[in-house]
């Protein structure tokens, strides 16, 4: 079929008004990707071997990925990791993780209240959104102060109630962690998850609550056989989103309030790479094969949570 002036006119205009954002996505997203995928295989630093900052590279084929995830056995016949500090950090990014059921559990409480005909409801939405939309740099500077152990608000409350020695927070390694958590779950809350669970209630029909009241259902039956399930479809597009963005998270938190300490127990994998390819160590074929080891295990987790999760959804939503 031939395409009169006119159609081709409006087809070399449509593509005109798309081209900026297609050439943003090829040099800012695909270049990059398949960069990292490429030197994934190779050794390779650019600030080593050479005066003109050119860099060596040698091609490792798996060396790279192989020396992150596996394992040599000692003399001793004891079992050591190739990279300790590749599974530590991965573990405290899984710890990290532990606050995502009681940001959705809060997301969607909060949700349910505020979706009561009441007055004022708008501002109180307002006002549980505004730490998603507050300067990340800002927001982790302020909990930083607040987690002060000398001087911060938190234990000065603490010990108006008579706790006798509050913890260190950011300062101790059982307690650096769990400061994380709380202060993401201070500003995932009342987010972007707590929005979707408003929308997803306004469409529940309220037919369905009123034949329940009929029945002389109370409030926590029509909450489990009613909002629960007509709202897990979105739970399920939070949660999924949650672990994705649950590996891929926890460096500007890191590296601003903590520097990944102490004793590393708060450096996740994002963290770890940004270290490796451009902190320390410079090593920009390393970085990019924890980075796409990275994307792998966020790949199966969700892939496996997707196939066991989605048939529990109500209304078969997923295919």
């Amino acid at each position: 079929m031939r395409w009169s002036k006119g159609r081709r006119l409006e087809a070399y205009s449509a593509l005109l008004f798309i081209l900026p954002n297609v050439l943003g996505f090829a040099v800012f997203t695909l270049f990059p990707v398949a960069a990292s995928l490429i030197l994934a295989f190779f050794n390779w630093s650019p600030l080593q071997g050479a005066s003109d900052f050119s860099g060596t590279s040698e091609f490792a084929g798996l060396a790279n990925f192989w020396h992150a995830v596996g394992f040599h056995q000692h003399v001793d016949s004891s079992w050591h990791a190739n990279d300790a500090f590749f599974w530590q950090y991965l573990g405290n990014t899984v710890i990290l993780m532990a606050g995502i059921p009681f940001a959705i559990i809060g997301s969607l409480f909060i949700a349910n209240l505020l979706s009561r005909k009441l007055k004022g409801v708008p501002l109180f939405v307002t006002v549980f959104f505004l730490p998603s939309v507050t300067s990340g740099v800002a927001t982790y500077m302020i909990w930083q102060i607040l987690l002060n152990p000398e001087k911060g608000l938190i234990n000065a409350v603490l010990l108006a109630m008579g706790m006798d020695a509050p913890p260190q927070w950011l300062h101790d390694v059982s307690w650096a962690k769990p400061a994380l958590i709380i202060m993401g779950l201070w500003s995932s809350i009342g987010g972007y998850n707590m929005v979707l669970y408003l929308a997803s209630l306004q469409s529940i029909p309220q037919e369905l609550y009123e034949s329940a009241e009929i029945d002389g259902a109370g409030g926590f039956a029509k909450f489990v056989h009613i909002t629960w399930p007509m709202v897990s479809p979105t739970t399920f597009f939070i949660f999924i989103m949650s672990l994705i963005g649950g590996f891929q998270g926890g460096f500007a938190a890191s590296y601003i309030m903590t520097k990944g300490g102490p004793a590393g127990s708060t450096t996740t994998i994002s963290y770890y790479i940004y270290n490796l390819a451009f902190s320390n160590f410079f090593e920009m074929g390393y970085a990019s094969a924890v980075a796409w080891i990275l994307f792998l295990i966020t790949l199966a987790v969700s892939l496996i949570n997707w196939n066991v999760t989605r048939k529990r959804v109500h209304g078969e939503v997923f295919v």
